[in-house]
């Protein structure tokens, strides 16, 4: 692997030139997403080292590595859900946190409650909640926008079906809704299609893929490289460290993947095998929080 993948892109000179209103002055205009030389962690323990990376607005983008990378630290500090230890983060053309209203945030599957007594329009609407405020009711425009999600991920015939008497697949498409309803600009997903049959997952992503056409930006962390070879069209490979970004293909080149999964690497009869725990998040030690489904 060439070493250009490792710093892909390079900021640098674009914010140089922004600064002094020169070529790229409006280059961050285009971009969703921006960090520049960001460390982060929990407590004493660095989860990411030294990340620069910049996405346009308008991508779909799988980011993959081992368990304990960094992947899902990498979308809590999209989320302005973790402060980072040094390095920028910008999102949606302001500082991490800013934009929140125009980012809807789903975490892995395994950290929401399904005990909890909640239909499936009840989690759709949940997605409008930050357009209402505090103490208003939602209004026939917020109905609107909860029914159509539904309708757009197959589930209205099951709106007043309890979370929990739900098959996996169904809930992924009841949270999906909610992320959609929230109409954002900028979709986080922490492993939407892990676990999932076939025709969920192929659902899911074509809706992702239909939502960046219309210019919104959607980036999910993924442990299925098949998947991200297959639906998405800019891949990042993360292990603390930014391996390489590009087109999907990416997923395929050996030098990468060993660079990015290391000793987790097998070669088994001519074909690539990585050994990861699917189920596993990034590890989180002392005050970390995970930050469940009610963060959107």
């Amino acid at each position: 692997m060439t070493h250009e993948h490792e710093h892909h892109p390079d900021h640098g000179d674009h914010a140089g030139h922004a600064e002094h209103g020169g070529p790229g002055a409006h280059v961050h205009d285009t971009l969703a997403i921006r960090l520049a030389g960001v460390t982060a962690g929990y407590d004493h323990r660095a989860a990411l080292e030294d990340v620069s990376l910049e996405i346009p607005r308008g991508s779909l983008v799988a980011i993959f590595g081992p368990n304990g990378g960094g992947k899902s630290t990498l979308l809590k500090l999209i989320a302005g859900l973790l402060e980072p230890w040094s390095g920028v983060v910008e999102v949606l053309g302001q500082p991490a946190g800013r934009e929140a209203k125009r980012i809807a945030y789903v975490t892995q599957a395994e950290l929401v409650d399904w005990s909890f007594p909640v239909s499936v329009w009840d989690v759709a609407m949940m997605g409008r909640y930050p357009r209402l405020g505090p103490w208003r009711r939602p209004t026939g425009d917020d109905r609107a926008a909860v029914e159509a999600a539904l309708e757009r991920v197959g589930m209205a015939d099951r709106r007043r079906s309890q979370i929990g008497a739900l098959s996996g697949g169904q809930r992924r498409r009841a949270f999906l809704a909610r992320a959609i309803a929230a109409a954002p600009d900028l979709y986080l997903l922490d492993e939407p299609v892990t676990g999932v049959d076939v025709t969920t997952q192929e659902d899911l992503m074509a809706l992702l893929d239909s939502e960046t056409k219309l210019g919104r930006t959607a980036i999910a962390t993924t442990h299925d490289l098949a998947a991200a070879a297959e639906h998405f069209r800019m891949v990042v490979a993360l292990n603390r460290r930014l391996v390489g970004v590009g087109p999907s293909s990416l997923v395929l080149s050996p030098d990468v993947l060993s660079a990015t999964y290391g000793g987790h690497l097998l070669v088994l009869g001519g074909k690539t095998v990585v050994l990861d725990d699917a189920h596993h998040h990034d590890a989180a030690s002392g005050g970390d929080q995970h930050y469940h489904e009610d963060h959107v």
